[in-house]
């Protein structure tokens, strides 16, 4: 089914190591969206930043 063929499609551009195929594995915007900000969807929650201790 469909799934199934996106999901294949995705895979070949990983395993030819294209730039497009890293970006899936990353989890960035393959489309050339700005990541600097609003790339959240994308990227998922905000990590919280490590507190600094004293």
């Amino acid at each position: 089914d469909l799934r199934r063929e996106v999901q294949l499609s995705i895979k070949r551009l990983i395993d030819l190591g294209t730039y497009r195929g890293m970006r899936h594995k990353r989890g960035l915007p393959v489309r050339g969206q700005r990541t600097r900000t609003n790339a959240r969807t994308r990227k998922g929650p905000r990590r919280a930043a490590a507190s600094l201790k004293k």
